[in-house]
């Protein structure tokens, strides 16, 4: 009899924990772009770091992370994942409006919808829950405050990303900063994202400029080309260059103290793990995550530098 009773507690307690696992059985899916740069080679890193965390934390979560190069390949890549019957989508869109249509039809099956970084033109309830981003115009801010308390005369030869809006708002941020200084610039142009296009930029300015005292680049992977091309030009005139984004590389030569990159300012694709990570809280502890959660864009520096380095991360 005692085995018995023993035998059908036991069958209890499982059927209790299959019934606790089904109840915990959530899926999210995370749809980021390919690895095309170092910054969206970090983004690709941190997703599936946060996610392997998260689902051991949460036994009964399924995490998917699927990359797309382009627009198109992302909307076939939200239609894949509905398929899997998701509870929420945490995207960083590789082109938002063309995508927003898409993400809609998502939203709409009652899904918890994250976006991350991008933001559609008009981004309303029907297209997200929450939204997590870097601060575009306070990097160009925190840049631009750094030169003219640091250089307070520099010459400053500027170095964009795309044109786009959050380059917009970037050098907006920088301008602001300036405005009514002494510091100088001396032009500006293209280097979409990208360390060769900035090393050619660099050259030209070379050549262009006699004296040039800072370069601002809004991006470390463009700050790579620029320091190759000062490099090869036996230049001595550039006190240092402020990137932004904070790659392991460039954090690491802040940390070293290196003079031509003192600092950084941080514009991390560790966020998507930040939207990863509040998207499971809104699923499982029924916390109020609904809303914008704008990250700083911190100075780093020598003293902070190591709080921010990621050494096993692509960028």
């Amino acid at each position: 009899m005692f085995r018995k009773i023993a035998g059908l507690a036991a069958i209890a307690m499982l059927g209790l924990a299959s019934a606790a696992y089904a109840q915990d059985a959530k899926t999210i899916g995370v749809s980021i772009p390919a690895a095309d740069h170092g910054w969206t080679a970090g983004v690709v890193y941190h997703a599936q770091r946060v996610a392997d965390l998260l689902m051991k934390e949460h036994p009964g979560l399924k995490v998917v992370v699927k990359t797309s190069p382009d627009p198109a390949s992302q909307a076939n890549a939200l239609q894949d994942l509905e398929t899997q019957g998701l509870d929420a989508l945490v995207i960083l869109p590789t082109d938002p409006d063309p995508l927003v249509n898409a993400i809609k039809e998502v939203k709409s099956k009652g899904t918890f919808v994250s976006i991350v970084d991008r933001a559609p033109s008009v981004m309303d309830d029907s297209v997200r829950d929450l939204y997590v981003a870097g601060n575009n115009p306070a990097l160009g801010e925190v840049a631009g405050n750094y030169i003219k308390a640091t250089t307070p005369d520099a010459q400053v030869v500027v170095i964009r990303g795309l044109p786009i809006p959050i380059d917009q708002q970037r050098q907006d941020g920088f301008d602001k900063a300036i405005a009514g200084s002494n510091v100088k610039i001396l032009d500006r142009q293209f280097g979409n994202w990208n360390r060769d296009d900035a090393f050619k930029v660099m050259q030209d300015y070379l050549t262009k400029f006699d004296k040039i005292d800072v370069v601002w680049c809004q991006d470390d992977d463009m700050a790579v080309g620029v320091l190759q091309a000062i490099e090869q030009s036996g230049r001595k005139d550039i006190k240092y260059v402020v990137g932004g984004a904070g790659s392991k590389d460039m954090i690491k030569k802040v940390q070293d103290g290196d003079a031509m990159i003192p600092v950084d300012v941080l514009y991390p694709p560790a966020m998507v793990g930040t939207a990863m990570e509040l998207t499971a809280a809104a699923l499982y502890d029924q916390v109020p995550v609904r809303g914008t959660y704008t990250l700083d864009a911190t100075l780093v520096t020598k003293d902070n530098a190591k709080d921010f380095y990621f050494p096993d991360s692509p960028f």
